[in-house]
């Protein structure tokens, strides 16, 4: 599919012989988002409703992680936290950028504690949405999403999973997201990701309690107080353990906090952003 017919597609970045789908969009001090891990899913699916206001007043940066929408797994490339997390810095090197603020969701969260903590010099602050990266019982719920096989049937039905408003989960929806898991290696490299069984990938995603317990990072816990799939004990468990956080818990909300409450959870974070980091 070209550029032209596809916003999924942003421009397609070497990083170390990895070709990249990244949407680079905006000015100011620059900010990267990053995705969660449902099947068919994609920087732009992910953000889609809060880039343009986000990048208002930041530079943002929004990539298909390796394995991910747009951005192919190479050959002979072994997936885990420490892979994702060199491709994500390799990235903001190839971009010349020193220095970020990390928007993480879900999976995405986990790859944002884990830059904090093993690259702190990259990262100004942190926004951990629905997050990974803290040991808990593997949901149903997230069983169900990193099990998924092909049919249109499953894609519908894993989708009422993430919103808490059945109304935003639509046939059309979920026939996109389902066509994107066809396309060719797309299914081959998920399956490849959190095969059964699956708590071992939990608590391979959690970063130590001491090391998240040092970071001095400025950050912003959101959580939706519905979430099926990630429990609403990981973000009281990050805001005990991160010294300068603030919590928000959006209330009639699932695991799509930036979809379900778009306008407050792009304010909540241009603000939090916007603040003069603490000494």
């Amino acid at each position: 599919m070209s550029t032209q017919n596809n916003p999924e597609i942003g421009r397609i970045v070497d990083v170390g012989g990895i070709s990249t789908n990244v949407h680079d969009v905006g000015t100011g001090h620059p900010v990267m988002l990053l995705h969660g891990s449902g099947p068919g899913v994609s920087a732009y699916a992910n953000w889609r409703l809060v880039l343009p206001s986000l990048a208002q007043s930041a530079r943002v940066i929004a990539p298909d992680l390796v394995g991910f929408g747009y951005t192919p797994r190479p050959e002979g490339f072994v997936f885990g936290l420490s892979a994702w997390r060199e491709h994500a810095i390799a990235l903001l090197d190839t971009l010349g950028i020193r220095k970020v603020d990390l928007v993480g969701n879900s999976f995405g969260g986990a790859l944002a504690l884990s830059m904090a903590i093993h690259a702190p010099e990259r990262v100004r602050k942190l926004v951990l949405m629905g997050s990974v990266g803290v040991p808990f019982e593997l949901t149903t719920g997230l069983d169900e999403i990193w099990g998924y096989e092909p049919s249109f049937g499953a894609m519908r039905k894993m989708l009422d999973l993430f919103a808490y408003d059945r109304h935003l989960v639509t046939d059309e929806l979920a026939e996109l997201r389902y066509r994107a898991t066809l396309r060719p290696g797309v299914q081959e490299s998920y399956a490849a990701m959190f095969p059964a069984p699956r708590q071992r990938w939990v608590d391979a995603l959690a970063s130590p309690d001491d090391a998240i317990r040092a970071l001095g990072n400025d950050t912003l816990i959101l959580h939706g107080r519905d979430d099926l799939i990630i429990p609403l004990d990981n973000a009281l468990r990050l805001h005990h353990l991160i010294q300068r956080s603030q919590l928000h818990v959006f209330g009639q909300c699932g695991h799509w906090t930036q979809i379900e409450h778009a306008a407050r959870f792009s304010t909540l974070v241009c603000d939090f952003l916007a603040e003069q980091v603490k000494p």
